[in-house]
């Protein structure tokens, strides 16, 4: 019977470890992640510049913006159509092709957009 929990711990921990985000906390880092890749998700295509813009489309409405990067987090400004959505500062964490993009620098709503 310990042999078999010996075992099951040996499978699980890899696979939670590989289940884990990354905090991204250098603007060097992320850039080197999005740049010439949009942001994908079902309705949603972004694409965050080198440079600080945004562009792209969203449930049938264009999107556009800018971006800093600022103590370690992604600081943006967005429109969604002509509805100002405002600015926010965010955590960003990596998994994979996964960016997860947490409000409030970390302490908000996130959201998973796909690395394409």
């Amino acid at each position: 019977m310990r042999l078999v929990l010996v075992l099951l711990g040996l499978l699980v921990a890899p696979m939670a470890a590989q289940a884990e985000f990354a905090q991204v906390t250098e603007r060097d880092r992320f850039v080197s992640l999005i740049e010439g890749r949009d942001l994908t998700r079902f309705g949603i295509r972004l694409e965050v510049t080198p440079d600080g813009r945004i562009r792209g489309r969203a449930f049938g409405r264009d999107v556009s913006g800018a971006w800093r990067w600022a103590q370690g987090y992604f600081c943006r400004d967005l429109y969604w159509g002509s509805m100002e959505l405002g600015a926010n500062c965010q955590a960003v964490r990596q998994r994979g092709d996964t960016l997860r993009f947490i409000s409030d620098q970390g302490t908000g709503r996130y959201a998973d957009l796909y690395l394409r």
